[in-house]
């Protein structure tokens, strides 16, 4: 995981020895109009020769002037220059520059949050995944944003952090599941958590079999590299409120018995996107010092099928004693997930959010840009908040209590799909799940709780778009980071 060095300065932008000097055209209604700090007036006249228009990711490159930059980039933001449109810009431009580049920005901000914006984009734009390469492509090395804000109050350190996490959340993702099996997953969690303070707990195939985790268990037992479920604790001085994450970590989804189609095998590396989200995103708050305890629980297994694996029709115990008839076993990420939503809702957190790669049918209602949000309405709203501050996209989907005949079993508590018919399969899973979210103790109310189906978001198979190349996007971190924050706060 090789992230930029990212800093700030005041020092003029004009006379920088940055190997690129980084400036923003908007798209005007009289024109191409140039956003740019101090001393560059000579390249507004060469809009118009160059052709620059200003659309969104357009990216040009002009020599320097003596004395001045040796190359200065021209990055198009559309025709607003918001925060938003400043991070997809220098997202973009970050993201196709090539070469090992030191990189200064010099694009004039209103506010530091605008600040803040271009020094982010631009270094999620720099990600680059080498693991298994031969001869690595070079990537820019160091990025620097010239502005009249100092980096306290832009929060470099805040941003250095959020970068850093989607990276490694990015690098997880993109792994082979050769490589990135259960046991190695959560041995990865364990070390990353204990580097900045989190505590964990790994339960093993035997433990998962003592403690009643019959959903991880039996997802996991068609596979020879045994499943996982590992608990992470990161507890604050002071911290008054107490957020529960759970995230599925499918290393590898098959489908097992009920195997997927041959072009639906490849990505299913990307399955764990959920649970290495939740990782990411606590490791972050830990570096920021975040004022909140939360707890993580990484439900891990690898779903491939062979003599051992879970069947159609077999019954599973989850935790706490439901019981689920396997109807699909390629609707397994629903079933580790209960697990370790009984798990959560056993401590009594104020509230509990999973991620999740978790339906096909995500895409098909909202595509690959817009993550299923489904839950308690003020928790949902909260979710959406912090989302829509870091402009991740979400859409609210409803939790029809007339899908539960669906889940019917004749011989369990519950069916975990139905077959042979038409369903809203984001909307049935998400029903699912929330049969396994627990009620307080002295009440019967349901302990506050939030989905998100990131199975689209989490994996981008086309042409890159602003911060965000082809692979891993790390998507759901931000929100997680700034929702941590957010209640820290109330």
């Amino acid at each position: 995981m090789a992230v930029p060095t990212l800093s700030v300065t005041d020092s003029p932008a004009s006379v920088s020895d940055a190997d690129v000097v980084l400036l923003a055209v908007r798209k005007g209604a009289d024109g191409p109009e140039l956003l740019a700090e101090a001393g560059f007036d000579w390249v507004a006249p060469v809009l118009d020769t160059l052709d620059v228009s200003g659309a969104a990711e357009e990216l040009i490159r002009v020599p320097g002037v003596p004395g001045g930059p040796r190359v200065v980039a021209l990055v198009g933001v559309g025709e607003r220059a918001d925060a938003a449109s400043l991070r997809l810009a220098a997202g973009s431009a970050l993201r196709q520059l090539k070469g090992e580049l030191a990189v200064a920005i010099a694009v004039p901000t209103d506010d530091a949050d605008a600040a803040a914006a271009l020094l982010e984009g631009a270094g999620l734009g720099a990600y680059g995944y080498d693991g298994f390469r031969s001869d690595p492509k070079p990537r820019p090395s160091s990025i620097m944003v010239h502005s009249v804000f100092d980096g306290s109050a832009i929060g470099v350190d805040r941003v250095r952090a959020v970068v850093t996490a989607v990276a490694r959340t990015k690098d997880l993702v993109n792994m082979p599941p050769a490589d990135l099996f259960p046991e190695r997953l959560a041995e990865i969690a364990v070390e990353t958590a204990a580097a900045v303070g989190i505590g964990s707990k790994v339960w093993d195939e035997q433990a998962l079999a003592a403690d009643g985790f019959g959903g991880i268990l039996a997802v996991g037992q068609g596979s020879s590299r045994g499943p996982r479920l590992v608990r992470l604790d990161y507890t604050p001085a002071g911290a008054s409120a107490h957020l529960a994450l759970v995230g599925k970590g499918i290393t590898y989804d098959s489908g097992g018995i009920s195997l997927k189609p041959m072009t639906a095998l490849v990505g299913m590396k990307t399955d764990m996107a959920g649970a290495a989200a939740v990782l990411s995103a606590m490791v972050a708050l830990a570096e920021l010092e975040v004022p909140i305890r939360v707890t993580g629980w990484l439900c891990i297994a690898e779903n491939l099928p062979s003599s051992t694996a879970v069947r159609p029709n077999d019954v599973l115990r989850i935790r706490g004693g439901k019981t689920v008839e396997v109807i699909n076993t390629d609707a397994e990420g629903r079933l580790v997930l209960a697990d370790g939503l009984v798990a959560a809702s056993e401590e009594q957190p104020d509230a509990i959010v999973d991620v999740a790669t978790l339906t096909g049918a995500q895409m098909v209602a909202l595509g690959h840009r817009i993550a299923g949000l489904m839950g308690d309405e003020d928790l949902v709203g909260q979710v959406r908040a912090a989302a829509d501050s870091v402009d991740e996209s979400t859409w609210p989907m409803p939790l029809p209590r007339d899908l539960m005949p669906y889940l019917k079993s004749d011989v369990a508590d519950l069916a975990n799909t139905k077959l042979g018919m038409t369903v809203p399969g984001m909307l049935l899973a998400g029903v699912f799940l929330q049969e396994f979210v627990g009620r307080r103790d002295d009440a019967e109310t349901r302990i506050p709780w939030a989905h998100l189906d990131i199975a689209g978001p989490s994996h981008n198979t086309a042409a890159g778009h602003g911060f965000t190349g082809s692979g891993a996007t790390g998507v759901a971190v931000r929100t997680l980071v700034r929702l941590g924050e957010q209640l820290a706060a109330e």
